[in-house]
């Protein structure tokens, strides 16, 4: 193993009377895969904004290459090698700029660049400069695609651009923060490679996730997080029943099932109510085939399907915020067409999409007036929303979904990505909800928060309500649900209990043929 790359010696910070971080000890080989594991709340965001230089008020030493430097904004930290790809991807491009700017921004940005007289310069040299930028990836990007609004691309394209713009200017360290969350399995694999690569190059890579497959299948070395502390720090082969104690404070039975090895708790199937919607000829994408579906009351139906398999447009077809190809929908035996998001919430319908940090956040709001955005006219009197219902809501919420933060007026921009998730899951899972839709829910959160958030959802479907959880992963799904669908190109290739169908059975649906034929 090469010397270390970056030595972290008593890294320490606190936001008020909280600690955060306290004493962290860490060294990051060059050609080393580290991967940095915890639960929501651990202290891993706040660690990966240490070495980024967003949070430059903390306690202890950063050493690069021996040279001890401090991190006092993010260009000094990208200046000593540190390159981030943050979870939160949309933060990572400029809207109203091309691919190829954003691909190039850093060079447009330099201050040799600055004056009018190398505007002509910079338009001759960006798409030479994002080109580059690409190529550093393999992706197939044309020039069309290149001169697009960087606010057209998907986000796991995004995903992909923000990881080519960091690469090209070869880092000492590169910091993943959740980096599969958006992508599909194909670009998941790319990337592996891409990671491999690197560290066969000398790279020194951190590397965040909470889907301990992939740690199984990249990290050279596993350091878990709890309450600040690094609590374990082991090479691979990982043995997860001491690791994950060490990260959960909780022996966490492990079982041959999932990805990340850990099998669901024991639970009863749940049995199927009344029919609460009714889809008949739906077309979810344009060229797909007509699809009938009926969901069903007190049930948990789970959604599997990859990127482009129709999951989120039948989630927003429901909830007002997209149309459908064709086809008509029934909720509780009366048609139903909402025409925005707001008429579906008044009839029940709930969603929390893909995109949280797009879809579902304010920036600046606090937790209160976030979990309570949708439902102001309840809170209102006279037009004036009652400030203290509004806060004794959030604190109920707050309890009740585990959010770690120090009160409900903290900005939820100040949250873990994982407490931010449990925040809009808790907005909408309230009572009286009648459909509940939860597009991904499972993302960026450990696995204790994501038994929670599936706990949840069961109650929710036990008290009577139709839920869908949309996942592009199996585990999560069968974890979860009590029936289970594969779509592949906006069709219906496997709908079974979860009970009756096993694993091998589901994955084998997504490269099922659909009846559109086309293979998935």
């Amino acid at each position: 193993m090469s010397t270390a790359a970056v030595s972290l010696r008593g890294i320490g910070m606190s936001f008020g009377a909280h600690r955060v971080l306290d004493g962290v000890d860490l060294d990051i080989a060059a050609g080393e895969v580290l991967a940095l594991l915890g639960a929501n709340g651990a202290g891993k965001s706040t660690l990966i904004k240490v070495l980024s230089g967003v949070h430059p008020g903390h306690d202890g030493t950063i050493r690069i290459e021996g040279t001890e430097q401090r991190m006092d904004s993010p260009l000094r930290a990208r200046r000593a090698g540190i390159a981030t790809v943050h979870q939160r991807v949309h933060d990572g491009v400029v809207p109203g700029l091309t691919v190829a700017e954003n691909l190039a921004f850093d060079d447009l940005a330099h201050p040799a660049r600055r004056g009018p007289s190398a505007v002509l310069l910079r338009r001759r040299e960006v798409l030479a400069a994002a080109r580059t930028a690409v190529e550093v990836l393999g992706l197939d990007w044309s020039d069309a695609v290149l001169r697009r609004d960087v606010a057209e691309l998907g986000i796991s394209d995004a995903q992909l651009l923000v990881l080519a713009r960091a690469l090209v200017h070869r880092p000492r360290l590169l910091v993943l923060d959740e980096p599969t969350s958006a992508l599909s399995a194909a670009e998941a694999d790319r990337l592996f490679a891409v990671v491999r690569g690197q560290r066969a190059a000398g790279l020194a890579v951190l590397y965040v996730s909470h889907r301990l497959g992939e740690v199984d299948a990249l990290a050279d070395r596993a350091v878990v997080l709890r309450d600040g502390r690094v609590t374990s720090d082991t090479r691979a082969p990982f043995r997860w029943d001491v690791v994950l104690p060490a990260m959960l404070g909780e022996r966490a039975a492990v079982h041959p099932v999932g990805p990340d090895g850990i099998g669901p708790p024991p639970r009863e199937p749940l049995p199927a109510g009344d029919v609460a919607v009714r889809l008949r000829g739906v077309r979810l994408l344009p060229r797909s085939p007509a699809l009938d579906l009926d969901l069903h009351a007190g049930q948990v139906t789970g959604v599997v399907g990859l990127l482009g398999a129709g999951k989120s447009e039948l989630a927003h077809g429901l909830f007002g915020s997209a149309s459908w190809a064709g086809g008509t929908a029934e909720l509780d035996g009366r048609p139903f067409a909402p025409r925005s998001p707001a008429a579906a919430v008044r009839a029940g319908v709930h969603l929390v999409p893909e995109d949280r940090a797009g879809q579902a956040l304010l920036p600046g709001w606090s937790i209160a007036r976030t979990l309570s955005l949708p439902f102001l006219r309840e809170l209102s009197r006279g037009g004036v929303v009652d400030r203290a219902t509004e806060a004794d809501r959030a604190r109920t919420a707050v309890d009740r979904f585990g959010v770690v933060t120090r009160s409900e007026s903290t900005d939820v921009g100040e949250l873990s990505g994982g407490n931010q998730q449990k925040v809009v899951v808790g907005r909408w899972l309230v009572p009286g909800v009648r459909v509940l839709l939860l597009d991904e829910p499972f993302r960026g959160v450990d696995l204790g928060a994501r038994r929670d958030i599936g706990g949840h959802a069961r109650d929710a479907a036990r008290a009577g309500a139709a839920v869908v959880v949309l996942s592009a992963d199996v585990d999560e799904v069968l974890e979860v649900a009590d029936r289970v669908l594969v779509l592949v190109d906006g069709a219906v290739t496997l709908d079974a209990p979860v009970s009756a169908v096993p694993r091998d059975a589901v994955v084998a649906a997504f490269s099922a043929t659909s009846p559109g034929g086309t293979p998935a």
